[in-house]
């Protein structure tokens, strides 16, 4: 009996799925080189700490990740109002006093010991298919701001509240950004997106402002040599570990920054030590990697079965791409420091798993899954209200004499 040919996937899968496996693969090497030395000297054990934990935690997202690629997207519709009121709940519990881990000054954790998680990354996902899900049922949302209010932008407020109260501004923008291009792509109009952005920015710089130490990371960010030793230190660091590697960098393994200068290299600043021992062209084929998940995942998108289903790839898309650029801006000087990790390279168990995830349901859609739901019939309360004036002017029209129909006459006529 002859076997029947597997029938191969499309181009933007594999694209997606080699530049994935590509980035695992730099992450582990990079994550052991960034944190063997300082963990070494500090001894805390051989130096594979942090690579077995991100192997441990790479491990599962790749198992979640292959269940996510085939799971019905519209189970995953059915499930998101779950995920996301069980995120919010664990975003206020982080902020009360006895449940929340206050590290290096901030409440982004509940867990004990090594077991440590963070609820602000499942409400990236979770907001991104919650604005999916809403806009293709109602689609005439996307007609105005006003009428996004309360279903979109009311929730997602919601939550950037709670996350400003960890404090976590890097986040923050993460998920505007990613939900204000979803909000494009949706038809919103620019101008009224326009007005938002600017009162966003407003906000964050009033926000930046009312804590001294993230005054002195924007004075930092416009100037930091002038306080290199102080607030400035953590950009400077990373500045000179990418400025040293050069074109081809120092080689794996040899940077000296990651031993005692660089704050958290395994984490937020590991795109400096690539840079240092990898150079511009190490830098280089990383953004290409993730230029690589953009090209197909954009093309997914438009190329997707149903509102939702774009909506899903565009928006997992673009928290790939803005989280990304934010950390790359960030540790090159072209933005303020936030924490925000770069996507499957930094070591961070639940930024690894919760993005495993979500390029499980952008491999889900590239292979061809799409959600049939049912688009819910908008009637304006204004267009109901005039039908139902109309119809009490014309019995009143009757009654007080008024133009009437043929028929009505008839009926009087055979009445009496």
């Amino acid at each position: 009996m002859r076997r029947r040919p597997q029938q191969q996937q499309p181009l933007e899968h594999r694209l997606l799925l080699t530049a994935t496996f590509c980035l695992l693969a730099g992450g582990a090497v990079m994550v052991y080189s960034a944190s063997s030395a300082r963990t070494t000297l500090d001894g805390q054990g051989d130096g594979t700490g942090f690579l077995l934990k991100y192997i441990l935690y790479g491990g599962v997202g790749l198992v979640v990740m292959h269940l996510a690629s085939r799971v019905s997207l519209e189970r995953v519709r059915q499930l998101t109002p779950m995920l996301l009121l069980g995120s919010l709940f664990l975003l206020l519990a982080v902020l009360l006093p006895g449940v929340g881990l206050n590290i290096n000054g901030a409440r982004r954790w509940v867990g004990a010991g090594p077991l440590q998680f963070q609820p602000s990354e499942v409400v990236k996902l979770a907001l991104i298919l919650h604005t999916a899900a809403t806009l293709a049922a109602r689609p005439k949302l996307s007609r105005s701001l006003r009428s996004l209010a309360g279903p979109v932008i009311g929730v997602v407020g919601i939550a950037l509240l709670l996350i400003a109260g960890e404090p976590d501004l890097g986040t923050a923008l993460v998920i505007s950004a990613s939900i204000g291009s979803m909000l494009v792509a949706a038809g919103v109009p620019l101008r009224q997106l326009g007005y938002v952005a600017a009162t966003g920015a407003f906000l964050v710089l009033v926000f930046a402002l009312l804590e001294p130490y993230r005054r002195a990371r924007l004075t930092a960010f416009l100037n930091p040599w002038a306080d290199h030793g102080s607030s400035g230190y953590q950009a400077v660091q990373g500045q000179i570990a990418i400025g040293s590697g050069g074109l081809f960098g120092h080689g794996l393994g040899a940077s000296v920054q990651k031993t005692s200068y660089l704050p958290e290299a395994h984490t937020d600043f590991i795109l400096a030590v690539i840079g240092e021992e990898l150079g511009f062209v190490g830098i280089a084929g990383l953004l290409c990697l993730y230029g690589l998940i953009g090209y197909a995942g954009l093309r997914t998108a438009r190329n997707a079965k149903g509102a939702y289903a774009k909506l899903v790839a565009g928006g997992i898309t673009s928290l790939i791409l803005c989280q990304a650029l934010l950390n790359a801006y960030a540790v090159l000087g072209l933005a303020p420091l936030t924490g925000v990790p770069l996507p499957f390279i930094s070591s961070g168990s639940t930024s690894l798993i919760v993005l495993l995830t979500s390029m499980g349901l952008l491999l889900n859609v590239a292979a061809g899954g799409s959600a049939h739901l049912r688009v819910v019939p908008e009637r304006p309360a204004r267009e109901a209200g005039a039908r139902e004036r109309d119809a009490e002017d014309r019995d009143r029209r009757r009654r007080d004499g008024g133009p009437r129909r043929s028929g009505d006459r008839g009926r009087r006529r055979a009445a009496s």
